[in-house]
């Protein structure tokens, strides 16, 4: 590490420690540069390489994690809780979760109570799959050996939400996905709700072409996050849409087919299901 880096290093490391500290004052770009001794174009820049996100992104993160925190006592209202992370109401944090965590903070909070689901159960051509939407969009995806099992993880997603069994036209136009080039599904709408790097990364699948594969560290790589495929594998992990969201297209480095929710084999079979299928339509 040169000197410069080493200088560099400690003002990133005493800006961190500040915006931990005073996050609830949701202290200004301006604030943090001068505290640091730097211009705040500089500064923005400069925290920007060291940490991965701007600092505006990261004061963010600090002030959702301390709301989830409050919000996990039933006793909290959603106002104490915005007050409490120094925003200036309701309203902020409710943009502020839409911006992170995909979903409002009451529907966080209530663990979907607002929220209504319907599913249904379908076949494919690697097994049967539960398929649930709410009026926004498809929420979740997975195979489903066991309806009863899958029915049980759906809802230990969202425990409190109001569901019905029933197939509305967001499932219809997702199941199209079996049938039809990816390409064409424009009127596939999802609904959402992870981290914004779970969400980037969740992004960076769907661009993934039909018969293509890429891998952990080429993901990092396009999120600007090289060095991160263990976190990149973490969120390609956690995808709650089976398929539509391509996490199978995901491969390691050695050319492995990797590990996968619903089996390896499933995985295997789905690429050369798809690579067949490309090399027909050529």
């Amino acid at each position: 590490m040169t000197t410069q880096d080493h200088i560099d290093y400690n003002r990133i490391a005493e800006a961190i420690q500040y915006i931990r500290q005073h996050f609830k004052q949701q202290p200004s770009l301006e604030e943090v540069a001068e505290r640091v001794h730097l211009s705040p174009f500089h500064f923005q820049r400069l925290f920007s390489d060291w940490a991965g996100v701007s600092p505006k992104k990261f004061l963010q993160f600090l002030s959702v994690q301390h709301a989830k925190e409050l919000l996990a006592d039933p006793q909290i209202k959603l106002s104490d809780a915005a007050f409490d992370t120094g925003l200036s109401g309701p309203g902020r944090l409710h943009d502020l979760f839409i911006s992170i965590e995909g979903m409002t903070p009451g529907e966080f909070k209530n663990g979907g109570e607002n929220l209504s689901i319907n599913y249904s159960y379908a076949e494919s051509p690697f097994g049967n799959v539960l398929v649930a939407s709410t009026l926004k969009g498809i929420c979740y995806m997975a195979f489903a050996e066991d309806k009863n099992i899958a029915l049980q993880e759906l809802h230990d997603r969202f425990p409190n939400a109001h569901y019905q069994q029933m197939l509305d036209l967001s499932q219809q136009n997702a199941l199209y996905i079996f049938t039809q080039d990816w390409k064409e599904l424009t009127k596939i709408k999802l609904h959402l709700k992870g981290t914004d790097f779970q969400l980037k990364v969740w992004e960076t699948l769907l661009r993934i072409p039909l018969g293509g594969l890429t891998t952990y560290g080429k993901i990092a790589a396009q999120l600007n996050a090289a060095g991160a495929s263990r976190a990149v594998g973490t969120a390609v992990g956690d995808n709650p849409v089976v398929f539509l969201i391509p996490c199978h297209r995901v491969i390691q480095s050695t050319g492995a087919i990797g590990q996968y929710h619903w089996g390896s084999n499933r995985k295997a079979a789905m690429i050369g299901w798809e690579s067949a299928k490309t090399s027909h339509n050529l």
